[in-house]
């Protein structure tokens, strides 16, 4: 029987930990922000829910410029928005 540790993140959104696996990640490499679908980049990220209201959320509080140190691009708002629905 295996003790494996499931990775935790907060979610930029609700604030509310999940399963890393389950979230979307959104990473700044260099000076780049990509949708970060295999988990593996490296640089600064932020993780969101796959729910339309965490995204929301996270617009009107700003957690991604919090996270991402930098403002988000409209064209990956857009892309997450698809994403989710």
């Amino acid at each position: 029987m295996s003790d494996k540790r499931i990775p935790m993140r907060k979610c930029v959104g609700c604030n509310k930990m999940h399963p890393k696996n389950e979230m979307l990640k959104i990473t700044k490499r260099d000076q780049e922000i990509v949708l970060d679908y295999s988990h593996k980049n490296n640089g600064r990220s932020a993780y969101l829910c796959s729910k339309e209201e965490c995204l929301k959320l996270a617009l009107k509080n700003k957690g991604f410029e919090r996270s991402l140190k930098c403002k988000m691009p409209m064209t990956l708002i857009e892309i997450v928005k698809q994403e989710i629905s």
